[in-house]
């Protein structure tokens, strides 16, 4: 009977999934590490998941179904002891661009410090203002990150709202035993705590100002005049070199160019593209993010 009633829940979840809520949310747990006969546990777990992100209303805003904002989420347990589980998280987030039907990569994030306890059938209990479970508390900190920086390109800082809230989760957890939620857990500043620290910090706001301009100054504007959208795909760009001469290594910018750097070249790449625009997104690209400079390089080709 637990059985069927918890199948019963997740139909429910899917049949209203497609009202009002604000994600949809493809989701996966893989054990590729895991040599186990007990594998139902993983599948419900993904069940519960999706059932977790795509039925839950996060905002006080209504959306369409074909509104809601496309991500993924990859769940790769690499260890298991009981109820005990430890693993990675992988985020994606999409945003479609106007009057096309690209869609352009928001966040592209692994985070390695996932390590939850989960039974069969569990509940995924989440209180906004209280920390109930680390799983659903990860769950809602990446589902308000997502909300937040889709708001982002749409209104300039209009995101804030939702990075507040998953401050309030890494608020909540700081008594938590499982890691990603303290400061001083990441040396390098790159964590949960430090992603939203940045969003939030006003020293890094020329990068959320550019986040703005980039996607509904310059994305959404190609289609109809390609010259503008572009200058000001160039102005973000140039206002992102500013900001990694003002502070460099912010996590923030470190994404930024996870989910942007094919997207740039392809933009860039094109004839249409003058060769001082080109040779000026070139030195930015490969000063702020100097990993992906052969791929930069490109452009110049």
């Amino acid at each position: 009977m637990r059985k069927i009633a918890f199948v019963l829940i997740l139909l429910i979840g899917f049949i209203y999934s497609g009202f009002a809520q604000e994600l949809n949310c493809i989701v996966s747990v893989a054990t590729p590490q895991i040599q186990s006969s007990d594998k139902r546990i993983y599948e419900t777990l993904q069940a519960a998941i999706y059932e977790f992100m795509n039925s839950r209303k996060w905002t006080n805003y209504t959306y369409s179904t074909e509104e809601r904002i496309e991500c993924t989420i990859l769940i790769t347990i690499s260890d298991r002891s009981a109820d005990v589980f430890k693993g990675t998280i992988q985020v994606q987030s999409r945003r479609p661009i106007y009057k096309s039907s690209y869609n352009s990569v928001m966040l592209n994030l692994i985070d390695k410090d996932l390590q939850f306890t989960y039974q069969e059938y569990q509940a995924l209990d989440f209180n906004e203002s209280s920390f109930t479970s680390n799983l659903t508390s990860v769950l809602g900190y990446y589902a308000y990150l997502i909300i937040g920086l889709d708001f982002d390109s749409y209104k300039l800082k209009g995101g804030t709202p939702f990075y507040e809230k998953a401050q309030t989760i890494i608020t909540n957890a700081q008594s938590a035993a499982e890691p990603g939620w303290k400061a001083f857990e990441s040396t390098s500043q790159k964590n949960r705590f430090w992603l939203i620290e940045n969003l939030l910090n006003n020293i890094y706001s020329p990068i959320r100002e550019s986040i703005y301009n980039y996607h509904r100054k310059g994305l959404d504007m190609l289609v109809d005049n390609a010259a503008t959208a572009k200058a000001s795909i160039t102005a973000a760009m140039d206002k992102l070199k500013s900001a990694h001469e003002e502070k460099q290594g912010s996590y923030l910018m470190q994404l930024f160019f996870n989910a942007k750097a094919d997207e740039i070249v392809n933009i860039y790449s094109s004839a249409s593209t003058s060769p001082s625009d080109k040779t000026k997104v070139v030195s930015i690209c490969k000063e702020i993010d100097p990993s992906n400079s052969s791929k930069y390089n490109q452009i110049n080709k």
